[in-house]
């Protein structure tokens, strides 16, 4: 049964889809609409819900099941969904959540079970007892979260499949590079996107949560940190190293890092971070970009086009 991105432009779409994000706005005309990010386990795509109300809000919020029928367009370099009917699912008709939600390729016990042996690589007792710490307190959730809302790691396990990922980077530069201090890479890796657990609302339907919104996950986990730390009764310059981490892992202020790295570990981690957020989302767009064409923009790669060779 072909899904979502099996889908051309032009072709007719009759497909159960979960709606992953759920936005109102107003035309410049003044007439209310909806905002939909619509997916299946092979991705998802944004779509418009015209001459909207209240009614239409409440039937299609977000982490609901829809029966949607349409056709793919492209508008603006990108492909969006030309809704022409929605209705939500009928519970006789079997279709659950689990169906339509991707997750992460590995389980989260595996991935989790890689993450483990990082650990014994760790020969400083303080970094290693405040970074246990607080993936023990946060384990149930770290293991289902998504890394973000949209754009790279967003799906069940995201978060720990990204952090497992950064791991496997942060062990071969160390290795390129051995005067980097792999405690605090390894430490920063782990808990830099920790904080995602309180900004963002679960593995599915994800939206930001208050304090989400007001703090952000990188004041969380600074937070975090100093609480660790004082739970267990430790002090020194540990501590103030790893906040620091997770401070400056955006790399610049107007990317959302109260402070620039200054440490050598701190700025692989902003690279090793960048990098397999991208490739996260370049994975993705050329997966469902034949052999010898451009993928649609993507937006968090200054809205270029990525040409997909066709070679063997």
């Amino acid at each position: 049964m072909k899904k979502l991105m099996d889908y051309q432009v032009g072709e007719p779409i009759e497909l159960f889809l979960f709606i992953k994000q759920s936005t109102k706005g107003i035309t410049q005309q003044g007439s209310p609409f909806m905002s939909l990010v619509l997916q299946d386990k092979s991705g998802d795509i944004e779509a418009k819900l015209w001459d909207t109300g209240e009614e239409h809000e409440k039937l299609y919020a977000a982490a609901t099941i829809v029966k949607v029928g349409g056709e793919l367009h492209e508008y603006r370099g990108k492909n969006q969904l030309r809704i022409k009917s929605i209705r939500p699912a009928k519970e006789d008709e079997g279709i659950t959540i689990s169906d339509l939600v991707p997750s992460a390729a590995k389980s989260k016990e595996v991935l989790y079970e890689e993450l483990l042996q990082y650990f014994f690589e760790m020969k400083n007792p303080h970094i290693q007892r405040i970074t246990r710490h607080l993936l023990k307190k946060h384990q149930a959730a770290f293991l289902v979260y998504p890394a973000a809302t949209r754009n790279h790691h967003d799906y069940v396990s995201g978060l720990i499949d990204h952090v497992v990922s950064m791991l496997k980077l942060g062990k071969a530069i160390a290795e390129l590079y051995p005067t980097l201090n792999k405690d605090l890479l390894y430490a920063g890796i782990i808990l830099h996107d920790v904080g995602k657990v309180i900004e963002l609302s679960g593995p599915v339907g994800t939206q930001y949560t208050i304090e989400g919104n007001l703090l952000g996950h990188i004041t969380i986990m600074v937070n975090e940190i100093s609480k660790a730390a004082d739970e267990l009764e430790i002090s020194g310059e540990e501590v103030m190293l790893l906040q620091h981490m997770v401070l400056s892992h955006h790399g610049k202020e107007e990317w959302g890092s109260p402070k620039r790295p200054m440490l050598m570990e701190a700025e692989v981690l902003h690279y090793i971070d960048n990098i397999d957020a991208k490739m996260n989302m370049l994975d993705r767009a050329l997966s469902k970009t034949a052999n010898g064409e451009f993928t649609e923009r993507i937006f968090p790669l200054e809205n270029r086009s990525f040409y997909k060779p066709d070679l063997e």
